[in-house]
């Protein structure tokens, strides 16, 4: 058993660098809490960078891991599974009819990958158009989507030909999206890029433009998908249906998995043109149709946009000089404020809240769906006491 005190010394040791760390050994979670090594609570905001949606260790996906690791824990797609088969059917429940076909992964980037490889065999068009502060992933074909080019630049002469266009503006959309363009991805808010909505009248703007030249259009719900933003999915907002839905994060209740969703009338990819050895492997399907049942009988999904409005409504009571901007939906929350958000999450942390950035200036709330109203306080009075520290 490793000593906790050599922990840190031990991952620095061997980290492959690629992560800024914090200096917060966490140990445990149940519910919306965490606890570190030295057995001080946290109030988790980050739901684990928006995954836990049922907050941690719920017992509904702890029951069904362990029933189905005692049962099968892996089962290629080359056969036939029962928990495969259950998960296809609860998608179908919460996606739009016309969106029936999946192939399964076990990431966000891993579904932006599969979705470009989607687009390009359907349209046998190679254009692809993404939008300004966009953030879809790091593997290759999901870091040319991404604008952010302290992520980019250096992979850059390795990365397929992308337009990027401005966000919400739908002549800038018009100007770019022609009978040679592939596919149009799109966040329905923008998560990693400063916490920023899109209009209804740019989704349903970007639908026609689509329809028109025959692009298809991608909805990325990698963060927003599942009840994030009180509905199952962002793109309902506008009353629209995609082309192309890529999910992840919150899918699986905390386990590992992506999905790649399309309209049935696009028909099957062609054998051998796409595979995942561990893709909708039995014990993140069992995980998944256990979330996706929950977040239903518990009535989550509406929960999230009425702890969302409250949390939007305190927040804007306090009134805050610091404060530009507050926006989002449902329990997306981001708090643009007038300076850098590193010292403000680190206020927090020193009050038990963990929170995100969003940019250099967004503080970002990613809390459970399932998180209590005195939580929802605890997070309010140390925004308020931090920022008014941190001013």
């Amino acid at each position: 058993m490793i000593d906790t005190q050599n922990i840190t010394q031990i991952e620095d040791s061997h980290t492959s660098g690629a992560y800024p760390k914090r200096p917060l050994i966490l140990v445990r979670g149940s519910g919306s809490t965490v606890w570190d090594d030295t057995g001080k609570s946290y109030i988790d905001a980050t739901s684990g960078q928006g995954v836990a949606l049922l907050g941690h260790s719920h017992p509904a996906i702890v029951e069904a891991i362990t029933q189905q690791a005692s049962t099968l824990i892996t089962c290629p797609e080359i056969f036939y599974n029962d928990q495969r088969a259950r998960l296809y059917e609860q998608l179908t429940l919460v996606l739009p009819d016309e969106i029936n076909r999946f192939f399964l992964c076990n990431s966000g980037t891993e579904a932006i990958e599969g979705a470009l490889k989607v687009a390009r065999l359907l349209t046998k068009r190679t254009g692809i158009v993404a939008t300004m502060r966009g953030f879809h992933g790091r593997t290759l074909g999901a870091l040319a989507l991404t604008w952010n080019p302290k992520y980019r630049k250096q992979f850059a002469a390795w990365q397929p030909n992308v337009s990027h266009i401005r966000y919400d503006d739908i002549e800038a959309a018009r100007q770019a999206i022609t009978d040679e363009t592939a596919a149009v991805v799109v966040e329905a808010i923008q998560g990693e890029g400063g916490v920023h909505p899109a209009s209804v009248e740019y989704l349903q703007g970007l639908r026609d433009i689509c329809d028109e030249t025959g692009a298809l259009l991608i909805l990325d719900e990698i963060q927003t998908g599942f009840g994030r933003t009180g509905r199952w999915f962002g793109f309902e907002q506008a009353e629209i249906v995609p082309d192309v839905v890529t999910m992840a994060k919150g899918i699986a209740g905390g386990m590992p998995m992506g999905a790649v969703a399309w309209r049935g009338a696009f028909g099957q990819l062609s054998g051998g043109s796409h595979g995942s050895t561990f893709g909708g492997n039995p014990l993140a399907c069992a995980a998944a149709i256990a979330s996706m049942v929950t977040l239903r009988d518990e009535n989550l999904v509406q929960q999230a946009s009425e702890k969302g409005a409250w949390l939007v409504e305190q927040l804007q009571n306090l009134d805050l000089e610091q404060v530009r901007d507050i926006r989002g939906r449902g329990l997306i929350i981001g708090i643009e404020i007038k300076g850098r958000v590193t010292p403000i999450l680190q206020a927090l942390q020193e009050r038990g809240i963990l929170a995100l950035p969003a940019g250099n200036t967004v503080l970002r709330l990613l809390p459970p769906l399932i998180i209590a109203q005195d939580d929802m306080q605890q997070i309010v009075d140390a925004i308020k006491e931090g920022l008014r520290s941190e001013g």
